[in-house]
């Protein structure tokens, strides 16, 4: 899977982060960072505690790493949980944590296939 290919299976915008970062090499080097990164793991439990607040930095966080690296329909779902908790905890926040998850693990996927064809 090339790095393109990735990014039209996950929704995401290759043009926009080909432009902010001007080498593939450099994007291919952020989007596998991705995986690393704990916020999603923090917003899973921090939902599961409903804890609000915890739960709109984490969202957020991930709102914004979206919008750095294109991923244009993880990045959607996680604005507008967001956005659900910016003035505290809200029973829509179940449903849009769904998508979230949804998103979130389409996303990681074709970053391990991405990953794994890298290193093969």
């Amino acid at each position: 899977m090339s790095l393109q290919e990735c990014y039209s299976s996950i929704g995401g915008d290759y043009e926009g982060v080909m432009s902010r970062l001007r080498s593939e090499k450099m994007v291919r080097k952020f989007v596998l960072k991705f995986l690393n990164d704990k916020s999603y793991e923090m917003l899973v439990q921090a939902m599961k505690d409903q804890n609000h607040e915890e739960a709109f930095r984490a969202s957020h966080t991930i709102k914004g790493i979206c919008q750095n690296l294109g991923f244009t329909k993880l990045g959607d779902s996680s604005s507008r949980l967001t956005d659900t908790l910016r003035n505290g905890w809200s029973d829509d926040a179940e449903g849009l944590m769904s998508q979230v998850t949804e998103d979130y693990e389409a996303t990681a996927g074709a970053i391990r296939i991405l990953e794994a064809e890298s290193e093969g």
